[in-house]
């Protein structure tokens, strides 16, 4: 080989060492483009935030994500460009956003929470969308089933069905032994059926509890909510799962304090806001596996054919602080069984 060929076979050589990995099937030099509908975030927001600027960048959640993504080849800024759109927990944003989000062609949305992925697939029906925490897909119509989805919309879901309700009914009776009517706080906008919510009191009646549902709206019905708790004789609190609920989650928390509640709820935010317990699914875990979807679809699958995916990691979290000043002792076999105990 002449001097000057080889020199130039190790430059192209180096030169494709530098080039970030591309997944099988991937384009060379092709960018994707993704539409990212979020609704979570922290009241208040910052002064200058706007549904472009996601607040949610960052956070545990888009960081696992963003992971997600790098492991099928996929690099923010080189062969990938996210379009993030942020409603505030105002559900009434979303359909405007995912419009917004749908006009700039992106190769597929990915959208977080059911009623965010309702308006989605309102504004279209034929852009791929991934949807991540979203609640009894089937029961609220987003999908035809979690094995043949059908239609443009396949993704993760938090369906964990009532045993699920069951076993967090049962960790909070283990924590607050003397509770038996239990009020449930459901954001009223979910979609969640009827049908749920009698399988769900069934399974609290199997445990001696009753349940009492109150659905709120809006950020000024939540003391009103509060104050019929309190009048109904309410003894504990379950707090569902709702991108509405989690970005109040601080107001809630300190609501159910003066209360004086025991609260389960459905995400580990509100326990490091000083809530005493919750059992959910493992968010970050969950972000990660979209990415699987994602890659999926970019490569071609239609979303119809992708079965919808449930949690299979899930985490109990205590809080010893608030337990104190509930006046509750929690039993030694509860706190071995917590993957953490904030003190």
């Amino acid at each position: 080989m002449k001097p000057r060929t080889a020199a130039l076979s190790v430059v192209l050589a180096l030169g494709l060492l530098a080039v970030p990995g591309l997944a099988p099937g991937q384009q060379p030099g092709k960018v994707y483009r993704i539409g990212y509908l979020s609704g979570g975030g922290t009241p208040p927001a910052p002064a200058n935030t706007t549904p472009q600027q996601c607040p949610i960048k960052g956070g545990p959640n888009w960081q696992a994500f963003v992971e997600g993504l790098r492991e099928y080849g996929y690099l923010p800024g080189q062969n990938l460009l996210i379009e993030c759109r942020w409603t505030g927990g105002e559900a009434e944003r979303a359909t405007a956003l995912a419009g917004e989000l749908v006009s700039l062609k992106p190769d597929l949305l990915v959208v977080a929470s059911g009623v965010n992925t309702r308006r989605a697939k309102q504004v279209t029906t034929t852009l791929p969308i991934v949807m991540v925490n979203v609640t009894d897909p089937v029961g609220t119509g987003v999908v035809a089933s979690l094995g043949h989805p059908g239609g443009n919309i396949t993704g993760l879901s938090d369906t964990i069905g009532v045993e699920f309700r069951g076993k967090q009914l049962q960790l909070l009776k283990e924590a607050a032994p003397k509770v038996s009517r239990v009020a449930v706080l459901r954001y009223s906008g979910s979609g969640a059926s009827s049908d749920l919510w009698k399988e769900e009191e069934a399974a609290a009646g199997a445990l001696g509890l009753t349940l009492q549902l109150y659905g709120v709206r809006a950020p000024e019905e939540l003391e009103g909510a509060f104050a019929a708790m309190t009048k109904a004789r309410a003894e504990a609190l379950v707090v569902d799962s709702s991108t509405f609920l989690y970005v109040h989650r601080q107001r809630i928390v300190d609501l159910t304090a003066k209360s004086r509640l025991p609260g389960m709820y459905s995400d580990r935010g509100f326990v490091e806001a000083g809530g005493l317990m919750s059992y959910w699914s493992n968010e970050p875990a969950i972000w990660r596996r979209a990415g699987f979807y994602v890659d999926k679809i970019l490569k071609g699958t239609k979303p119809a054919d992708l079965p919808v995916e449930q949690p299979t990691k899930f985490e109990l979290v205590i809080n010893l602080k608030t337990a104190k000043a509930l006046g509750l002792t929690i039993p030694q076999s509860l706190l071995n069984r917590a993957d953490e105990v904030i003190q």
